[in-house]
């Protein structure tokens, strides 16, 4: 169909559709409500099943009930939502059910704002509900990134038996970029599905599908086969992109729309003599350790640039164990950073420098 001219959650709907997503439960919230509202129009002409659920709560436990008869199912919501949804998303991530979530992330703690923000990130990378889990967890940059991810990330989801979580923020879900949807996106090596409970008898045995374990030595074991999973995902996926690398001097790190911002802020570096590099995170679980062993040996400092109060230094900290002056600058509120501003972080981190 080639290039179209879309608007941020309207492309991730139809994303979802074109990546085989067969439900979506879901609750109305700014700034993501064109999503459910293009899916409204056009699950049901495409043979598919919608439902706009009484509240985020039961949204999420039709998702579990939908993934837990072999559909790709897709639920979305803002922060505020996306923590609604919390008791029913540890239900999937320990049924081991497939499920995509797309948080488009406002600001916050509480109600907060309907402005962008990236405040949900030790949500998302924490687990967020009871228990030892987490989730699969990509943050695009760009509206073609995210759509090229959402069809992925069924697949990555029926791949692991694990949800995906896509965290974008009110900027992408509100922006207009022109978006491919016909991209190829990688294809998992998938199994059969012969967990289903789908009350099909010919094709598979009768299935339970649970997470409750009250004898503590099955559970142990059930939390061990969960890590191995999770292991998995940091030893063989993690995911990121290194920009302007060579011969740089210092380097941002940033995510989803902060990178973006970065971009341009590395251009003005670039007029004042400065090489300045980024290193975008683009699955922030699993945190991509293994980039940060690819920072040229030149770079002794590093920018961390988020629209939060810092959330993502502890990974960066562990990430890299003390080799790094570790430097932050954000925005809250709802409050975009602007490319100057960077840059005078990225200046003033220099003059900090113990070098």
């Amino acid at each position: 169909m080639g290039k179209v001219l879309m608007k941020g959650n309207e492309a991730m709907a139809l994303a979802a559709i074109k990546g085989g997503c067969d439900a979506f439960f879901g609750y109305p919230i700014t700034p993501q409500n064109e999503l459910p509202e293009y899916l409204s129009k056009h699950m049901q002409a495409n043979g598919r099943v919608f439902v706009q659920s009484e509240s985020e709560v039961a949204a999420i436990n039709m998702v579990y009930g939908a993934a837990g008869a072999g559909a790709r199912v897709l639920t979305s919501s803002s922060s505020p939502g996306i923590a609604l949804k919390q008791e029913g998303i540890t239900y999937i991530a320990g049924a081991e059910l497939p499920a995509v979530i797309i948080n488009v992330m406002r600001g916050g703690p509480g109600l907060g704002g309907i402005q962008p923000s990236q405040g949900d990130y030790k949500q998302i990378t924490r687990g967020g509900g009871n228990g030892d889990y987490y989730l699969y967890s990509l943050a695009p940059e760009s509206l073609q990134e995210a759509v090229d991810l959402i069809k992925e990330s069924f697949e990555i989801a029926d791949y692991y038996r694990n949800p995906v979580m896509i965290a974008v923020d009110g900027l992408i879900g509100q922006m207009m970029e022109p978006v491919d949807f016909d991209h190829e996106v990688k294809k998992w090596d998938l199994k059969p599905k012969d967990w289903v409970a789908d009350g099909d008898r010919k094709s598979h045995p009768k299935n339970i599908i649970n997470s409750l374990y009250l004898d503590p030595t099955d559970l142990e074991n059930h939390n061990l086969k969960l890590k191995k999973k999770y292991d998995d995902m940091k030893a063989n996926h993690q995911r990121y992109e290194m920009i302007n690398m060579e011969n740089a001097e210092i380097a941002i790190v940033a995510f989803g729309s902060t990178s973006r911002i970065a971009r341009t802020a590395i251009q003005l570096l670039k007029e004042q003599g400065v090489n300045c590099g980024i290193l975008r995170p683009i699955t922030i679980y699993p945190f991509p350790e293994k980039a940060f062993k690819e920072l040229p040996k030149e770079v002794k400092d590093l920018v961390v640039v988020e629209m939060n109060t810092g959330q993502m230094i502890d990974d960066v900290k562990i990430a890299t164990m003390g080799t790094h002056n570790i430097h932050f600058y954000g925005r809250v509120g709802g409050i975009v950073p602007e490319a100057e501003e960077i840059v005078d972080a990225v200046l003033k981190a220099r003059g900090e420098s113990n070098e």
